[in-house]
């Protein structure tokens, strides 16, 4: 490895442990767990408050509404909505769906990233991304294959981005 690597792998741990410090002496927990640090990001750039849990909301919008973050690096936007809970009847289901789990927050946002800089951002309402996941919820809640993992899961894809989101990035 070469001294300037060396110096930068210093300057790099020495950032994210200053990065690490300021966020849990401010409330906003652990930054560099799982993709909270996108998440942050992503609350920064679109001015959002992010949220001081782990658990709900990613962040709340400047109406102080919970909203949900997807992030990915893959060319396109997307969303994976996994490891959703399963519920003994599909009535349950859609209550939970959508009192719980999509519906709740109004605005999903769907965040790509590059070299881990944030570049571009579209938003779509939680009506909208309901209506898109359910079907596919649906066929797979009462399908008759079972995984290891008995979690329900469904993406909104690119196309359904441009179809019914906005571009704010």
């Amino acid at each position: 490895m070469s001294l300037s690597q060396n110096a930068a792998r210093s300057q790099i741990r020495h950032l994210l442990t200053e990065a690490a410090t300021l966020a849990y002496e401010h409330g906003f927990g652990d930054i560099l767990s799982y993709a909270r640090s996108k998440e942050f990001i992503a609350a920064e750039a679109l001015g959002h408050c992010i949220a001081e849990t782990y658990a709900g909301a990613d962040a709340f919008n400047q109406k102080g509404e919970p909203v949900e973050y997807k992030s990915t690096t893959a060319k396109h936007c997307k969303g994976a909505y996994t490891g959703i809970s399963v519920f003994e009847t599909w009535e349950e289901q859609l209550r939970y769906l959508f009192e719980e789990k999509i519906a709740k927050y109004p605005e999903h946002y769907y965040n790509r990233f590059e070299n881990g800089i944030l570049v571009e951002v579209w938003k779509m309402k939680g009506i909208d991304v309901y209506k898109l996941l359910l079907p596919k919820l649906e066929k797979k809640f009462f399908s008759d294959t079972k995984s290891k993992d008995p979690r329900l899961d469904a993406n909104i894809t690119w196309t359904e981005i441009q179809k019914y989101g906005t571009k704010v990035i």
